[in-house]
């Protein structure tokens, strides 16, 4: 019977015969279940006791039915609060700063920077399958916000020089770089997720913005340069001349100044910027700023010098002049490069770029490089130059500034860069050195082909041997250098030389008693010029008629290299003493020959030979012995009076001599002869001088007057 009660009765209406008290809660919790994932597709007017109204179970078990209406009624009334206060009153927004939000932002890094690039490439290629994005926090938007509204600041005040007058905005702006950058190389690994493609890319484009304003402030604070020297009479807008920028330090201001004009403050700036720029991607943008701004700096620093840039071509087709007064200043700018500039602009780079010392090294390594190149085909194209003697002295000074000057800065570059740079400033010393040992061997072909056949008017000091010894003087100041380049260079032959091998022993013709001498190579051909001098004015010598005037023509140009040995300690050295010895010694011969040639003729005048017979004096033998010296001496006096002899030293020697000579001579003939003529008018016709007349005529010689003659006796 109930068998067949159960079998009529549908499923639902065996509850109340089945079913205890838990099936009754299971049913409640299925229904508050249904209505919680439909409470937002019913009306909300919809009551509990329509739901109840539409169960199966109404009419049924009426007391439990009613406990379960009441579960389902407290249920839906906490629903229906629930959404009504979220209806009703929003959540509370978060109020983000840039220094709150800076914190998640870091933390949110560290995190990312916690999971190794793999691993995040294998959660994006898990998203694209489960498509799922990973969760990118709500206050990294808000951070990307804060970050371009500072950005969009900074732009409006850009090229204002607005930096450095609020440090601490300064620092957050940086601060915030730097954050954009760590957050742009962290989420690299979803750059190619498409679902965070949009978050990357405007992250990349604050990036840009943002790094644009470093490197313009990057620009805009190097070539603000200020120096300690600044003069303060600059006009109302503080700006100075251009050529101002590059001022050319004292030695005070060069121990002070040591960034080139660039303040402390400055150079903290550049170096934060450059840290920020380079650590974000950008190291190519800085560097190409930093070295066109300090590049510029450098051809300012020409400029204020006054040596312009000439090219090879440009300095072949100059004249000697408009070339021989670039020289001192290119002189000028190789030893401020060397010895002030590059060493500061290597401590500016290193200053500047701290963190990175291999972009510091390579940054002066180019800076330099490009100047040096500058400076060194400067010199290379002078040495191709047409060469002449009279260039020598510029180009010593060269090899001298080449080699004692960027020796000098090897310290400052990588070994890489300092054997380069030894090797071009090498091969451009050499070739200076080169052309340098050629011009002072053209001196021996300039004496050779010294040929003039027409005699110095006066027996005078030639011009060849002015200009030979003044050479050598001036050879002189240089002699270490002179030795060096001759030593190193001693394989060097001109072409066109008509000299024996430069350097052979040639001790048959030079100086066998100064052995240290002869082996300097530069001693040899010092010796060797003078050789040749001496051959060339012998031979002009001969081209005097008068044999006493070719031994003044010696003796003036002998006394002249002498002299001038004896004034050059170094050239003295080098020829020895015992080359100065021989030289005196050829000079005094030379005044005996003089004396022979022209007072032994006037002493014999006045000698007792023939004058007497049976030891009574013969008058007309005495007159015309007077009257033959009276002519002599007159001719004497006319002609030796126009020979010059610009020594002193030596025209006094001469005279004294001369004196030594004539005087007693004559005095002693005068003496003893002077009575047997008639006293009146034979005296005065035969005697025309007493002895103190032929002094003063003596000591009008060699004057280089035009008298006619000797004066009359008063």
């Amino acid at each position: 019977m109930e068998r067949d009660l159960s079998e009529k009765n549908p499923p639902e209406k065996q509850l109340s015969n089945n079913s205890d008290s838990s099936d009754n809660e299971e049913n409640a919790t299925n229904i508050t279940t249904n209505l919680n994932a439909n409470h937002h597709d019913h009306p909300e007017t919809e009551t509990c006791d329509q739901l109840v109204s539409q169960s199966p179970k109404a009419g049924v078990k009426v007391e439990e039915s009613d406990n379960t209406r009441h579960e389902i009624e407290e249920v839906h009334h906490e629903e229906k609060e629930n959404e009504e206060k979220i209806g009703d009153t929003p959540p509370p927004e978060i109020h983000y700063t840039l220094e709150t939000v800076s914190q998640d932002i870091d933390q949110f890094i560290t995190t990312l920077s916690a999971t190794p690039k793999d691993a995040k490439e294998t959660i994006v290629e898990e998203e694209k399958d489960e498509k799922a994005p990973m969760e990118i926090p709500v206050f990294v938007e808000k951070f990307l916000d804060l970050v371009e509204e500072k950005v969009a600041k900074h732009e409006l005040n850009e090229g204002k020089g607005k930096w450095g007058q609020n440090p601490e905005e300064d620092s957050s702006f940086l601060e915030a770089v730097n954050r954009i950058s760590k957050l742009t190389s962290s989420l690299d690994g979803l750059r190619s997720d498409p679902n965070h493609a949009a978050l990357i890319s405007r992250i990349g484009g604050i990036q840009q913005r943002a790094m644009a304003c470093l490197e313009d402030e990057f620009r805009f604070t190097l070539e603000d340069i200020k120096h300690n020297d600044q003069d303060p009479n600059t006009d109302a807008k503080g700006k100075q001349h251009e050529a101002d920028r590059c001022v050319l330090p004292e030695s005070e201001s060069a121990e002070t100044d040591n960034f080139l004009g660039y303040s402390d403050d400055a150079v903290s700036k550049l170096n934060r910027i450059a840290k920020e720029m380079i650590g974000g991607g950008f190291e190519s943008e800085c560097c190409h700023v930093f070295m066109m701004i300090r590049g510029h700096a450098f051809d300012e620093c020409f400029a204020e010098i006054g040596f312009e840039k000439i090219s090879i071509d440009e300095v072949q087709k100059m004249q000697w002049e408009a070339l021989e007064r670039e020289i001192p200043l290119w002189i000028k700018a190789v030893k401020e490069y060397a010895s002030i500039y590059f060493v500061k602009e290597l401590k500016l780079a290193e200053a500047v770029f701290s963190n990175y010392s291999s972009i510091s090294s390579s940054l002066f390594s180019n800076l330099t490089r490009s100047v040096l190149i500058q400076l060194l085909n400067f010199a290379e194209a002078v040495a191709m130059t047409k060469r002449s003697a009279e260039k020598l002295f510029k180009f010593l000074d060269m090899y001298e500034t080449l080699r004692d000057s960027l020796p000098a800065m090897g310290a400052l570059f990588s070994e890489e860069y300092e054997n380069e740079l030894k090797t071009e400033s090498t091969t451009a010393r050499c070739r200076i050195g080169e052309a340098a040992i050629c011009m002072f061997c053209d001196l021996e072909n300039s004496i050779k082909s010294d040929t003039g056949k027409t005699p110095v008017p006066g027996g005078a000091v030639h011009p060849l041997t002015r200009y030979t010894m003044n050479y050598l003087k001036y050879a002189g100041e240089y002699i270490a250098t002179l030795e060096q380049v001759f030593r190193e260079h001693s394989k060097i032959e001109r072409a066109d030389s008509t000299s024996r091998p430069r350097y052979e022993s040639e001790s048959q013709n030079f100086n066998n008693d100064n052995d240290e001498e002869n082996q300097s190579p530069f001693s040899n051909q010092l010796v060797r010029v003078m050789d040749l001098l001496d051959s060339n004015l012998e031979a002009k010598s001969k081209l005097y008629k008068d044999i006493a005037l070719s031994c003044i023509f010696m003796m003036n140009n002998g006394r002249y290299i002498v002299q001038k040995i004896k004034g050059s300690t170094e050239i003295r050295q080098m020829m020895g003493d015992p080359w100065c010895r021989r030289k005196s010694s050829e000079l005094r011969n030379y005044h005996k020959n003089y004396q022979r040639e022209t007072w032994s003729k006037l002493l014999g005048c006045l000698g007792h030979e023939g004058l007497q017979v049976n030891g009574k004096v013969i008058k007309p033998v005495l007159k015309e012995r007077f009257k033959s010296f009276n002519v002599l001496f007159d001719e004497i006096h006319k002609a030796q009076s126009s020979w010059v002899v610009s020594d002193e030293q030596l025209q006094s020697e001469l005279r004294v001599s001369i004196t030594a000579v004539v005087i007693p001579a004559y005095r002693s003939f005068m003496g003893r002869f002077s009575q047997y003529l008639t006293p009146g008018r034979q005296t005065e016709k035969y005697i025309k001088y007493q002895a103190e007349d032929l002094e003063t005529y003596i000591d009008e010689l060699f004057d280089g007057n035009s008298a006619s003659g000797a004066r009359k006796r008063p």
